[in-house]
């Protein structure tokens, strides 16, 4: 589903990732962890193509970094869901508003949006928040409005970008467990983080990145610790 081959970014003369090469398949869940500064913003923009590679390709479903057009970008991003720590909500609007803009701007009809969005806040829990401003909203359930965003064009996979760096541990533990309802259901989750107690708990395939280098891999089985 996703695929870098011998990717390497370079921004001026400084590299940001070298040389990296890994798959990940339709339905998994993925973890990238490593310090600030190791490449995994800039390896998940690789998949949106929000940035290309200096060295290498990138396929994504049936896009390729090397031979996609501008005008298909945005056909890629429709199947591809995005989170970020900071939430990236519209604050001039209500959360049904902020959900239902994902589909607007790409020409969804009207009749089409309301179900939509009221379903996929049902998903999250926040039906009963749907015409609630941002700025009344705690930190969990901004990031759960989201995860309701990039969820409303039903894409193949998730990527979240420190998703739960902004929360505290109660509520990353629920971010974490709706994560994984949402990739049992068969869609991928590709996850930043660097808080390793949640990978302990929620064990998954964990992708290591050290100065720009896949370091190592580390399958869910060999994650010490268990889910609470």
């Amino acid at each position: 589903m996703i695929e870098l081959f011998n990717v390497s970014v370079t921004l001026g003369k400084r590299p940001i990732l070298d040389h990296i090469s890994l798959k990940i398949q339709k339905g998994e869940f993925v973890y990238l962890i490593g310090k600030t500064g190791a490449g995994k913003t800039t390896l998940l923009k690789l998949i949106y193509m929000d940035l290309f590679p200096t060295r290498g390709n990138v396929i994504v479903d049936k896009y390729s970094s090397s031979s996609i057009s501008p005008r298909h970008i945005p056909y890629l991003r429709r199947k591809v869901g995005v989170i970020f720590q900071d939430f990236k909500l519209l604050t001039d609007r209500n959360v049904f508003d902020n959900v239902a803009f994902a589909l607007q701007v790409i020409g969804v009809p009207g009749k089409k949006i309301k179900p939509r969005v009221l379903a996929v806040l049902n998903r999250v829990g926040l039906t009963h928040k749907r015409y609630v401003m941002p700025d009344k909203l705690s930190g969990g359930e901004q990031q759960r409005v989201a995860i309701a965003r990039a969820l409303v064009n039903e894409p193949f996979v998730l990527l979240a970008d420190e998703p739960t760096g902004n929360l505290d541990p109660h509520v990353s533990k629920e971010i974490l467990s709706l994560l994984e309802s949402i990739n049992r259901s068969g869609t991928a989750v590709v996850m930043a983080t660097h808080n390793y107690d949640l990978i302990r708990q929620y064990p998954h395939r964990t992708i290591v990145l050290d100065n720009g280098r896949l370091y190592k891999e580390i399958p869910a089985s060999q994650i010490q610790g268990k889910k609470k």
